[in-house]
């Protein structure tokens, strides 16, 4: 296996720790954003030499444009970036203040843009490069109480897509990885929970809410084995465009793809009504 240089964006814990303990074992370097010094430190013992930490606040676009050219200068040319860094908000669309889903959209959205996009022209001059971004289960389905977090993955699935179209003729590939449940503190201490205000959704919300909170700590899916699922496709001559993770993930999101199918065939009749009648004017 080539050796690579890696980016990884939020390696403090969850998955992008693990994408990162994957990645040094199989023998490549890692450069990881961290919040803290502390966490820097803890992220640099894991491999030393190999594991680079730096400090970054991804809604800073410029700083994240700082990093990425620093770290080109200084460890190595990047062939992997992978946008991780985001959090989850649980709320139903009512009670989530307009300002919460805001920061959701510019952490999980434009935090991994402003990474894609800063990586971006160091891999198209050499015509090649691998980016990939962490959306989740929930970019391709959604659950009731996760209006916000959802929608920023959806909005996150569109922006990668058609970003794997652009680039592909300069020898770039694009992936979303969609992890279904994972043992991680994702839905535990890291989770943002709105306030509940509107007694109308308790019978809904207040069990689903509960039930995820049990469950924190408890899930099906191991990160350590989603880590070696992303490093190996890293190294796949064509890499998927989409990686789902978890047996959770695939029935959840194949369970929601049908729904959309079955709703485009009953309303297929209408939806052909809506063109005019001589056809298309070119």
């Amino acid at each position: 296996m080539q050796k690579q240089n890696w980016l990884i964006t939020g390696v403090s814990t969850g998955l992008g720790r693990a994408f990162a303990q994957a990645a040094l074992a199989a023998g490549h370097t890692v450069v990881g954003t961290v919040r803290s010094e502390k966490d820097l430190q803890s992220f640099e013992e894991l491999r030393p030499g190999h594991a680079h930490g730096r400090i970054l606040d991804v809604t800073d676009s410029d700083a994240v444009s700082s990093v990425v050219a620093e770290v080109e200068r200084s460890v190595g040319t990047l062939d992997v970036v992978v946008a991780n860094a985001g959090y989850g908000l649980e709320g139903t669309f009512e009670e989530t203040p307009l300002a919460e889903v805001r920061r959701q959209f510019e952490v999980n959205v434009f935090g991994a843009v402003a990474t894609l996009q800063a990586a971006l022209p160091h891999m198209r001059a050499r015509r090649r490069g691998h980016l990939m971004a962490v959306t989740s289960m929930g970019g391709l389905m959604a659950v009731p109480g996760m209006s916000a977090y959802c929608g920023s993955k959806f909005a996150l699935e569109g922006i990668l897509e058609a970003l794997g179209k652009e680039v592909a003729q300069f020898g770039i590939q694009v992936t979303a990885i969609e992890p279904g449940s994972f043992r991680t503190d994702w839905a535990g201490r890291s989770m943002t929970r709105a306030a509940r205000t509107v007694d109308d959704y308790d019978a809904l919300f207040a069990p689903i809410r509960a039930a995820r909170q049990k469950a924190s700590g408890k899930q099906l899916g191991n990160p350590a084995k989603a880590g070696e699922a992303v490093v190996h496709i890293a190294s796949a001559e064509q890499p998927p465009a989409h990686l789902v993770l978890g047996s959770d993930a695939l029935r959840l999101v194949t369970a929601a793809r049908t729904a959309v199918d079955e709703d485009i065939r009953a309303w297929e009749a209408l939806s052909r009504t809506t063109d005019f009648a001589e056809g298309a004017q070119l």
